[in-house]
């Protein structure tokens, strides 16, 4: 059977994901068959197996640092945050059920439980190590005798524990000591050590440190590890808009109003905190109007309440000649050259808020005045003509005006589509070859002048159907399906039309997807070696 190696963390956000994402290339370079898994996750962000399922898209990350391909029981459990306190559960890759926090908690863990116990057993079996995330914090006091995702999960595997903590936000002492403190005596004798996480600066002035908070925690500090600027690795959550990843001309996401929806890991959620003023209010203007090359094209992209999957557009902040920025209010769409609505949890709840805070009327207008519009799976449904809920999916509503922008009618129905798709794109992009995969529980249907994006085949269908739709102008598209840019062609390919219009020179492809991937876990492998006492670990914990 497997040994598992487990990182349970002092708070969210403090880089567990990262730190599992680097052990999991580290032993995989080391020889070893490794595997990641977490129990239960919760987050938006999320990725398609080649099976079908869904998955939380942290260990799809984790995954392909391992050398090996996602599959469902790497993330028994996926809560999927719809607003209203209600999430949806994916239970080994499929919608399991919807329920309220309180419902979650008090009615379906046995059976959950079980679910987690058969998934682990699968890669047990299969593999050398497990690499385990934590969710949250283990010492959730108020939650700790129904959760499934920390400790418990630690005395299932029979895992060697070590405990990350966040040095960047300060009271690092407090936070080590507190949990050790707070967990059982059983518990806290698995802890093998600490990772203090996210330090900037000298670490050679923080050697005192590390001896006292050594001898506060009674475990031996495993390693100092220095905060990673633009480590260019998929955030797990919408807190990761808040990172330097995301920022521009000196903002970030988070100067905007955050206070909708956005989630940690932890199975009750919270909100990462919102923030009064935008970039426009504070700063005299949008961050496209401060852009600093001339020549770069400014992309926009609507961070909507319920944005799922934002790291569909990691490729565009990496592009030296674009300017992408995430904008909550209207008036910092300003300037932009396009505009991308992104995909939702929710598109019912979302068009409601469209319209309710100017987003449509500016939207409307701004296509009317030659900007370029980009909607992709919820992003997409919104810019037809309506979406409809008629079996009450996301709302009471049963149904909702869209944008209009394109000829089409959406409606929502139970069963949720999860498919890897490659396939070729039409009209004006004929000839560019594309993979990605779709998410969504809707079924979209279009008039009869419609003009596809592709032609796509669903890899366990070997059919070819026509995909998304494109405007009469070629400006306006629209489509199902996530990672569409992080294909290079396509992406450099869309970019030249819009620098064509402008009368801008084209680029030649500046950005390589996933060889930038490639080399991001080539560099947090080497930073993590660097800095992290391997030797140690090996001995005391495998």
């Amino acid at each position: 059977m497997a040994r598992n190696l487990m990182f349970v963390g002092t708070a969210s956000n403090v880089g567990k994901s990262v730190i599992c994402t680097a052990m999991c290339r580290i032993l995989h370079r080391d020889g070893y068959r490794v595997a990641p898994f977490k129990s239960q996750n919760m987050s938006l962000n999320s990725a398609v197996t080649p099976s079908g399922r869904e998955i939380g898209r942290a260990q799809a990350v984790q995954a392909e640092a391992c050398g090996i391909l996602p599959n469902e029981h790497m993330n028994p459990v996926l809560l999927k945050p719809m607003g209203g306190m209600r999430s949806q559960i994916i239970l080994q890759g499929r919608v399991y059920d919807t329920r309220s926090a309180r419902d979650y908690f008090l009615d379906c863990k046995e059976e959950i439980w079980e679910a987690v116990l058969e998934s682990h057993r699968f890669l047990a079996e299969r593999y050398d190590v497990i690499v385990i995330e934590g969710a949250g914090s283990p010492v959730e006091m108020n939650l700790k005798s129904q959760e499934i995702v920390n400790m418990r999960t630690a005395e299932m595997a029979n895992a060697s524990v070590i405990l990350v903590a966040d040095i960047d936000r300060g009271g690092v002492f407090a936070s080590v000591v507190g949990t050790l403190q707070l967990l059982e005596p059983h518990e806290r004798a698995r802890v093998k050590g600490v990772i203090v996480n996210k330090f900037r600066g000298d670490p050679g002035l923080f050697e005192e440190g590390r001896r006292l908070l050594e001898e506060y925690a009674g475990v031996p500090v495993l390693g100092v590890v220095p905060f990673i600027q633009d480590l260019g690795i998929d955030e797990e959550d919408s807190v990761g808009l808040q990172s330097d990843r995301y920022r521009i001309s000196g903002h970030s996401s988070a100067d905007l109003d955050l206070s909708t929806d956005r989630r940690t890991d932890s199975p009750a959620g919270s909100h990462a905190g919102s923030h009064a003023d935008s970039p426009a209010d504070s700063h005299g203007g949008s961050p496209a109007d401060s852009r600093a090359d001339f020549g770069s094209l400014r992309i926009a992209i609507v961070d909507v309440p319920h944005i799922a999957n934002f790291t569909d557009f990691d490729p565009l902040f990496l592009e030296p000649y674009v300017q992408a920025y995430f904008c909550r209010k209207p008036e910092d769409m300003r300037g932009a050259d396009a505009v991308i609505l992104p995909g939702t949890k929710s598109s019912m709840g979302d068009l409601e808020w469209l319209w309710a805070t100017g987003w449509a009327a500016a939207l409307r207008e701004a296509q009317a005045d030659g900007v370029w519009l980009f909607g992709v799976c919820g992003g997409y449904q919104m810019l037809g003509s309506r979406v409809c809920d008629p079996h009450h999916q996301e709302s009471n509503v049963a149904e909702y005006p869209g944008l209009g922008l394109l000829d089409s009618v959406t409606t929502l129905f139970p069963e949720k589509v999860t498919v890897l798709v490659e396939g070729e794109l039409s009209g004006n992009f004929t000839g560019v070859a594309v993979q990605g995969y779709e998410i969504h529980m809707g079924h979209t249907m279009h008039g009869a002048a419609r003009r596809p994006f592709a032609q796509t085949r669903r890899l366990s269908d070997p059919g070819r159907r026509m995909e998304g739709a494109v405007s009469t102008d070629g400006r306006t598209i629209g489509t199902y399906l996530h990672g569409i840019f992080h294909n290079d062609a396509f992406r450099t390919a869309w970019l030249n039309r819009i620098r064509s219009a402008k009368g801008m020179p084209d680029q030649a492809v500046s950005v390589r997807a996933q060889e930038t991937r490639d080399a991001a876990y080539d560099r947090l492998e080497t930073v993590i070696r660097e800095h992290l006492d391997l030797d140690y670990i090996y001995r005391q914990c495998f």
